[in-house]
């Protein structure tokens, strides 16, 4: 980075922040909310509840670990005072073997509680991120409308990952600082009352210190991680956009726009490391002014016979270990607040009930003949923004409707609304007579095949993204859905055949073949109802002609709902129904629509006679 992107000057860094500041989240999204909330922790243990021994073996060697942690300056005091003062060298042989003892039964108990913890805080992340997927896989896609990827990944990944550090590090650590201050603290009374009192004295400068860090890091932490989201999201979005930013010579904008993300997350990383600067050397300092003044005072009792060496000795060590958990109960504060916050974002996630349910009594439904009815149907996406009015439309079993009209007629409307996506604001949408509603979604769809405009393919190989739907099928009966829609040809022709990976989304294929992929994968789920939204409209002219033949095959004895532009996949339907604003403004074939000189007429002298074959762009 050039010198004046590292210091640039305290005007422009106000000018970045103010920009920064106006892309920031408004709602509440980090904040970082309570140290501790009980209902959210009643939650979480409850994912702790299968590791419940694991768990308990861990606090126990906590305790364990803990308690000889304490002892051990006691043990040395002894040494130097039965062994060392006394010139008893059996005794100084006799302790330091407990001492070793006591140091390998520390070492032992932290570092089996420290694996458990990991199994535990590893096993729980796991379990919650499994909840959080299979809950968004029940969700409807109005919920997908208005939740962002981005914001669903940072559930799914960041808040989780602070679940592990919760678990494996922040639930015994501050057990274990408390119970260590506590015994401590009697330790220092029991030994010498006077020298705890000196030892106390700095905890007043400790504890106004302390406060003062742990007010002002949480916006820092806070901040810190605003910025990196910031920056994460924008290198998604410049990534996914690349060819749009280099067709329009972007590069040095975006460059420009990425180095103030960049400079603003330094600023806020400068400052948490201030803080830190100033916090860390203040509580070594605490505990180097306590132990001076401990040998200060505790040297003056010795040289007066009212303390031995021994006791002294301990006594300094103590004071070593006495700011320790004091500086881990500071530290664990900010985690807490954090897992609080973490766990209301991902707990209001799984608390999210999806729009679309099954009715209590819904029933699956049979092996359907393929008879549609929209019966009166209005629907809207909003309250007081209708896109569908009154729509009657019935499709007799293998008859193929094809949906015409303009952009935000209402055809994609329509399908959706069949695959019950969403459900109707008034009327019903009836299959063989059952009120989609009143059967359940998975027997439904598992009876519809879908091809959509933007085809989207898994990662993965060929084989497995045209067994999708159908994952009982043979390798035989993939390419035999493929030699239908005529890819096998150009699968033949990747470098490993079938097994070519696709890459993400595709990416190793062009439109035209993902999109004859998409058709194969259709025809080999077998569905009762097809439905092909705009499904050719990608694929030139040369390769709709190969697979129109395998579609007309595809549609045989399946009723079919059919929308495109291109007027070779309409002219064939049974029925044209031509949408207007929500509303069925003719229907009839190919030649009745044209005989009435109606809209489908004007549609068609419009887009047809300009030669481009498309009709209703």
């Amino acid at each position: 980075m050039t010198t004046k992107a590292l210091a640039p000057s305290r005007k422009r860094d106000d000018e970045i922040e103010k920009k920064v500041a106006d892309l920031l989240p408004k709602d509440d999204e980090n904040s970082l909310g309570k140290a501790y909330d009980p209902r959210l922790m009643r939650r979480l243990l409850a994912f702790i509840g299968p590791y419940k021994r694991t768990m308990t073996a861990a606090i126990v060697l906590m305790i364990i670990g803990t308690v000889l942690s304490v002892v051990s300056p006691w043990v040395i005091g002894q040494a130097i005072d039965v062994g060392i003062k006394a010139q008893s060298l059996d005794s100084l042989y006799t302790w330091t073997i407990i001492f070793a003892v006591v140091s390998l039964g520390e070492w032992l108990s932290n570092r089996s509680r420290i694996h458990l913890l990991a199994i535990v805080g590893t096993g729980v992340v796991a379990d919650v991120r499994s909840a959080l997927f299979r809950h968004l896989q029940r969700l409807s896609l109005n919920f997908y409308n208005r939740y962002s990827v981005g914001r669903l990944m940072s559930r799914l990944i960041s808040d989780v990952d602070v679940l592990q550090d919760f678990v494996t590090w922040s639930i015994t650590g501050l057990t274990r600082a408390t119970f260590s201050l506590v015994g401590i603290t009697i330790a220092m009374l029991l030994l010498n009352w006077k020298l705890a009192l000196v030892t106390f004295a700095v905890l007043p400068i400790m504890v106004i210190v302390t406060n003062y860090w742990r007010v002002r890091v949480r916006q820092a932490y806070r901040s810190t991680r605003e910025r990196i989201a910031l920056i994460n999201g924008y290198l998604n979005e410049s990534i996914s956009g690349i060819r749009v930013t280099k067709s329009f010579v972007r590069e040095a904008a975006n460059g420009e726009h990425f180095d103030d993300l960049n400079r603003s997350y330094f600023n806020a990383n400068t400052s948490a490391a201030r803080l830190a600067a100033t916090f860390f050397p203040a509580v070594d300092f605490m505990g180097s002014l306590a132990t001076a003044l401990v040998v200060g005072v505790g040297g003056w009792l010795v040289l007066g016979d009212n303390l031995t060496p021994g006791v002294l000795v301990a006594f300094v060590l103590y004071v070593s270990r006495f700011f320790d958990p004091i500086l881990e109960l500071a530290q664990r504060y900010n985690t807490f607040q954090s897992t609080m916050a973490s766990s209301e974002r991902m707990f209001a996630l799984l608390d999210t009930e999806p729009d679309m349910l099954d009715a209590p009594n819904a029933q699956a439904l049979p092996a359907v003949r393929g008879h549609v009815m929209f019966d009166h149907v209005s629907f809207g996406y909003a309250d007081g923004e209708p896109v569908l009015r009154d729509v009657t439309l019935e499709a007799q079993p293998g008859e193929t409707i094809a949906l015409v009209g303009e952009t935000g007629a209402g055809k994609s409307t329509i399908i959706r609304l069949l695959g019950r996506f969403f459900d109707v604001t008034d009327g019903a949408v009836l299959v063989d007579g059952h009120d989609i509603r009143e059967v359940t979604q998975a027997s439904l769809r598992q009876q519809l095949g879908i091809v959509l405009q933007d085809t989207f393919l898994f990662g993965g190989s060929i084989t497995e993204n045209i067994r999708y739907g159908r994952l009982d099928a043979s390798d035989d009966d993939v390419v035999a859905a493929a030699k239908a829609v005529g890819a096998h040809k150009f699968i033949e022709r990747m470098p490993e055949g079938y097994a070519t990976d696709v890459g993400e989304n595709g990416v190793n294929l062009s439109v035209g073949q993902r999109q004859i992929l998409s058709f194969a994968r259709a025809l080999l789920a077998d569905p009762r109802l097809l439905i092909l939204d705009e499904a050719t409209s990608s694929v030139d002219t040369t390769t709709e002609r190969q697979i129109q033949a395998a579609l007309d095959t595809l549609m045989r004895g399946r009723t079919s709902f059919v929308i495109a532009h291109r007027l070779s996949t309409i002219t064939n339907a049974s029925k044209i129904v031509v949408l207007d604003r929500g509303q069925i403004s003719e229907m009839g074939t190919h030649a009745e629509l044209l005989a009435r000189r109606g809209r489908y007429y004007n549609l068609y002298t419009m887009q047809w006679s300009k030669g481009n074959g498309t009709i209703g762009e």
